[in-house]
């Protein structure tokens, strides 16, 4: 499915392509997801939930609240070079509303990942780094739009030429001269 959805999309793909690719049927996909949604959801879920864990390792080391988010942003940007498919769904279906229902699914995986970023800069906050007039939660949301921007325009610039040429270095660096703006000097 994940390899289905990113080649054609989520709404051009089939349970039933889904079923013959899997090697499966289509019952046993409704049993075991629900719908193409719930499939779809189980699909963010493990990609969110690697990517949270990823997050985890690349901070367990490291003792600033600065460095550990550093190191947030270059281990998620690296997940999503290792893996293509799972970029294209990040970037291109995510937020993206269905028909099915009105709602953004929010995997348990992304809300630990969210958790993971509040934490530190509620830690950022406490340590007097980022300003009391500033909740940690804006500032966590204007920066993973950063991310998440950057790397959909990046992806559109290598698809169809879209005017946004720059690496992934510099998506780093604008990431971290942005987070800087919000942090005291």
């Amino acid at each position: 499915a994940k390899t289905l959805f990113a080649n054609r999309g989520y709404e051009h793909t089939s349970t039933s392509a889904i079923a013959r690719t899997a090697g499966t049927s289509e019952s046993q996909l409704m049993k075991h997801f629900g719908s193409k949604s719930g499939l779809l959801e189980a699909i963010f879920t493990e990609g969110w939930s690697a990517i949270a864990t990823q997050a985890k390792h690349a901070t367990d080391t490291l003792d600033d609240p600065v460095s550990k988010l550093e190191a947030i942003a270059a281990a998620v940007v690296g997940h999503l070079e290792r893996d293509p498919e799972m970029k294209v769904l990040y970037l291109l279906e995510g937020r993206r509303i269905r028909r099915e229902g009105q709602m953004v699914a929010l995997t348990d995986g992304f809300l630990s990942f969210v958790r993971l970023l509040d934490s530190i800069w509620e830690d950022c906050r406490i340590k007097g780094l980022l300003g009391p007039a500033i909740p940690p939660h804006a500032v966590r949301s204007a920066l993973m739009g950063l991310l998440e921007g950057m790397l959909r325009d990046r992806f559109l610039a290598e698809r169809l030429g879209f005017p946004a040429h720059f690496s992934l270095d510099k998506i780093l660096e604008v990431h971290t001269t942005a987070m800087n703006a919000f942090l005291r000097q």
